[in-house]
């Protein structure tokens, strides 16, 4: 049976092959070699997940642990791709690490699985908001990893192409993250009859969106890369991170309908 107590050993597994891919990685090794264990990790942790939606008996997006599990898996995934096209070891590398961070919070942290799903979240719309969310924050999360790379590269070389793929993991993540906020629109007219209620989580949802959107529209007119473009990229990472779980600590949580995340 597949439990939160099985954790501990796919996460083990899971590190272990992500460890793996990462050195063959490191040491040159031909392609396959850093594919194979990385998507060895991957079908772990889709094990794992499945498993546990199993013995759960709903899907496994309602803690805060869980949502951490979903982006764990993402982060992996897109990280991969990523690296796949752009061929810079730094952001599977990084990736990976990230990921693997967040499996050991949730080693450390199990009490906070084992929760009821509440009536609100008995809806078809729970598993795309949630899923679309945790996508666009891995996709951005990666766009942060990207920007810290440029600021802290001394050789500056080929920093446009890494700029090319910040932009377009940032504009994925933008793109996901409005389709993900119409979800929860309709989802909460079902639920509580109003499509927006300025809720703290709704509101700081909106100021992530708002502060997306300011990027994008600031590329448009700065085509040029620039220290400002990486600022902003992590600013609005930051704001992101305030959004998904940072809200749960702000005074006003105690006044959110979201507060089942805790």
């Amino acid at each position: 049976m597949i439990n939160w107590d099985s954790f501990i050993y796919f996460s083990i597994l899971t590190i272990l092959l992500l460890s793996i891919a990462s050195l063959n990685l490191l040491r040159g090794r031909n392609l396959k070699y850093v594919l194979a264990p990385s998507l060895s990790a991957i079908a772990v942790y889709i094990l794992f997940i499945m498993g546990l939606w199993s013995f759960l008996g709903r899907p496994p997006m309602r803690t805060m642990g869980e949502t951490r599990l979903l982006y764990s898996f993402f982060l992996m995934l897109i990280g991969l791709i990523t690296w796949y096209r752009s061929k810079y070891k730094i952001i599977l590398l990084f990736s990976f690490l990230l990921s693997s961070v967040f499996m050991v919070i949730n080693l450390l942290k199990p009490e906070i699985h084992e929760k009821e799903l509440m009536p609100a979240l008995n809806s078809p719309w729970f598993v795309p908001h949630v899923s679309v969310y945790m996508i666009a924050y891995a996709c951005i999360g990666c766009a942060f990893i990207l920007s810290l790379i440029r600021l802290c590269r001394k050789n500056k070389t080929n920093n446009s192409e890494l700029l090319y793929h910040c932009d377009k993991l940032f504009y994925d993540g933008i793109g996901l993250l409005t389709i993900g906020m119409m979800m929860g629109a309709l989802w909460a007219k079902d639920a509580w009859g109003d499509y927006w209620s300025w809720d703290p989580k709704e509101v700081w949802a909106a100021i992530t969106w708002i502060m997306g959107i300011m990027y994008i529209h600031y590329r448009l007119n700065h085509t040029k890369e620039s220290f400002v473009v990486d600022i902003f990229i992590i600013t609005c990472f930051l704001f992101f991170q305030i959004c998904w779980y940072g809200i749960n600590y702000l005074p006003t949580a105690a006044n959110s309908v979201h507060t089942y995340m805790n």
